[in-house]
Parts: C-alpha cells; sequence; structure tokens
C-alpha cells in the first residue's frame, strides 16, 4: 500500500495520497507530469485549452462511445432528462431506511442512494444499479445481456424514466447503448452525491454537526453553503483529461506539439490569486453568492463542453441525503480525527458511521 500523505483542514486531518500531496504542494501553474503529459491549474489558460477544440467522445465519462458506436446528442439529452426526472421524483418521497446509512461512508450512501432512486425498477433492470453487480465485470456482462434480451414490455411494467428509455428502444443496438447509459447514469450520480456528502460530513466536524441537529433538523442552517465549499476542496471532478492535438499548439510554451492535457479543478480552487485562505474549509465564503459556478476559478463540475450533464441534481440531492443523516443523529466512529482520501477518480474521505435508531 501505498504511504499516505496529510494535510490539515481546520481540526480535521485529511490524509492524501502521496500523488495528489505532490499536485497540492507544487506552486507552478503549468508543469510537466511526464514525457507526453502537462498538468495545468491557471485558470485563464485553461479557458483557452477548452475553447481550443470541443471535447471529443472518447473524453467523456457518461456519454462516450458505447456498444460500438457514439452515443448521440438527442439520446443523451433524452437520458439527462429522463434521470432528472427520476431524481425529482425520488427527492419527493420518502427515504430508505436511515440505518442503512451505518457502515463505511461513501459506500454505504451509494447504495442507499441506488435504492432510494432506483429499487423500483423491475428485474432484471434494477440489477443494473445494484453495487454487487457493478462492481464485477462478470456479472455486469450477464446482467446487461438478460437487460437487453428482456427490457420488458412497455408501461406497465412500471419503474423509473430511465429505464423506461431501455423499454422504449427502436432496436438492439440502440438498447444496448440505453442498457450503458442507465448503468453509467446511475453509477455516476449515487457515487458521485455519496461522495459529495460524505466529504460534507466529514468536514463539518462534530460540533457543527451537533449544531446543525439543534438548529434545525429538518434543514440546517448553512448546508447549502457547506455543500459548495465542499466542492470546492474537493471537487468530484478534480482532473480532466484533454488528447493532445495542433489546437493547444502556441497556448503556452511549455505544451508541445502532441502533448496529452491534464486540467486541475482541485489546484485551480486553492489557487491563493483568487481565495483567501484557500486551504481552510471555511462554508461562509458562499454565503449571498447567488451563481457559485460564475465564481472565478471555481469550475466543480468541470469545464465548458464537458461539464457534468447530472450536475443540477447533485446539491438538491446531497443536500437531502445529508439532512436525512443529520435528522437520524449520524456518529463519526472513526478514525478520529484523520481520515484518508484515496487515489480514485471521485476524491472522497472514507469513514465509519452509525445512526441513532
Amino acid at each position: 500500500m501505498e504511504e499516505l500523505a496529510q494535510a490539515q483542514v481546520r481540526d480535521h486531518g485529511v490524509v492524501y495520497a502521496p500523488r495528489i500531496q505532490d499536485l497540492l504542494a507544487r506552486e507552478e501553474k503549468v508543469f510537466r507530469i511526464d514525457a507526453t503529459t502537462v498538468g495545468v491549474s491557471d485558470p485563464r489558460l485553461v479557458s483557452d485549452i477548452v475553447a481550443a477544440r470541443p471535447v471529443l467522445p472518447a473524453e467523456r465519462s457518461v456519454y462516450k462511445p458505447a456498444a460500438g458506436a457514439d452515443i448521440g446528442h438527442d439520446s443523451a439529452t433524452r437520458t439527462i432528462r429522463a434521470l432528472g426526472q427520476d431524481v425529482m421524483t425520488g427527492i419527493g418521497t420518502p427515504p430508505p431506511p436511515a440505518s442503512r446509512l451505518s457502515g463505511t461512508w461513501p459506500d454505504v450512501a451509494t447504495s442507499y442512494l441506488r435504492a432510494w432512486l432506483f429499487s423500483a425498477d423491475p428485474l432484471p433492470v434494477s440489477l443494473l444499479a445494484r453495487r454487487g453487480v457493478t462492481r464485477s465485470g462478470t456479472l455486469s456482462r450477464i446482467v446487461d445481456h438478460a437487460v437487453a434480451v428482456r427490457p420488458g414490455s412497455g408501461a406497465g411494467d412500471g419503474g423509473t424514466a430511465l429505464a423506461g428509455r431501455i423499454r422504449a428502444a427502436s432496436g438492439p443496438q440502440d438498447r444496448r447503448q440505453a442498457v450503458a447509459l442507465y448503468r453509467r447514469a446511475t453509477a455516476t450520480l449515487c457515487d458521485g452525491v455519496a461522495a459529495l456528502a460524505a466529504n460534507a460530513l466529514w468536514l463539518t466536524g462534530p460540533a457543527a454537526r451537533s449544531t446543525a441537529r439543534a438548529t434545525s433538523p429538518a434543514s440546517p442552517t448553512g448546508l447549502t453553503e457547506v455543500l459548495w465549499e465542499t466542492l470546492r476542496l474537493l471537487p468530484p471532478a478534480w482532473m480532466l483529461f484533454r488528447k493532445g492535438g495542433d489546437a493547444y499548439a502556441g497556448l503556452h510554451p511549455a505544451i508541445r506539439p502532441g502533448d496529452d492535457l491534464a486540467l486541475f479543478p482541485l489546484l485551480m480552487h486553492r489557487d491563493p490569486d483568487h481565495w483567501s485562505d484557500p486551504a481552510e474549509f471555511r462554508p461562509e465564503r458562499w454565503s449571498g453568492v447567488a451563481d457559485p459556478e460564475g465564481t472565478p476559478a471555481f469550475m466543480p463540475f468541470g469545464f465548458d463542453g464537458a461539464r457534468c450533464w447530472a450536475k443540477h441534481l447533485v446539491v438538491p440531492l446531497a443536500e437531502r441525503l445529508v439532512t436525512v443523516a443529520l435528522d437520524h443523529r449520524l456518529t463519526v466512529r472513526g478514525p478520529g480525527q484523520e481520515t484518508r482520501v484515496p487515489l480514485r477518480s471521485l476524491l472522497s474521505v472514507r469513514f465509519e458511521a452509525a445512526v441513532t435508531p
């Protein structure tokens, strides 16, 4: 196992993987990572890079090619609308028993969200969103095939709007892509929201969690600001990758023809030229900010042309999840004053927690 390095956030220790800590220690805003990759955290240069050419299909996450073909714009749009409908429906319905939030975060939060939003889908569609299935390549392929062969007969099967996209597919190819989008959409949303909620609960600390519960259990004061500040320190889209090409030649002397580019919101959000006390967790900095995403050097959901397709759903759903946890007096039982942030595509703290029965 890699040795871990430590960084402090208020009275809580956040232990980053060495590669992340190395990035956080850098003062340069344009730097070479390896022989063919340049890292960039300068906001102005980042803007020039993302404007230089449209994002390639392979550079997307949810909408990268599936079933041997690109995902069409219309298909992507219908998927976003269906997911939005399902999330708004879920937020308005009673959540699952809070006891399911006891365990290792963010894993239990991911499973909780999947059950909350997608468990109404008929078998085998609902299996597409089961954590035990998604973590096994073999089971995933078996379930994908089962759904593609037998997607359901129509509206009478019930379930989510996202599952309806599978049933409405016009042919085998369209159905295979709908299956892939269901899996990717549910995983990306639930994993991202669970990570954001876990980070927020940890960063606020035990005293703040108790104050929030005592002040207004149903709607903790400042929760929205807490989530935006959490997105600043631990953004879901902490690094985005761009394949090299002629479009980037001449944008900066350090970028050579053919260099791949790694763009780092994680570093932009700590730029002292744009943020006061950038390493501190200060939710109050967002008080009265009507449009957080319009804040300079703040890109919590990615860049133009490749922004998170569900960004308008993430904060409301995270608010609902955190509120459920606070309402049921979630208690963080470990690891004391320090927790780890492993090197993964989503930067999320890990801790053990339990809710009061």
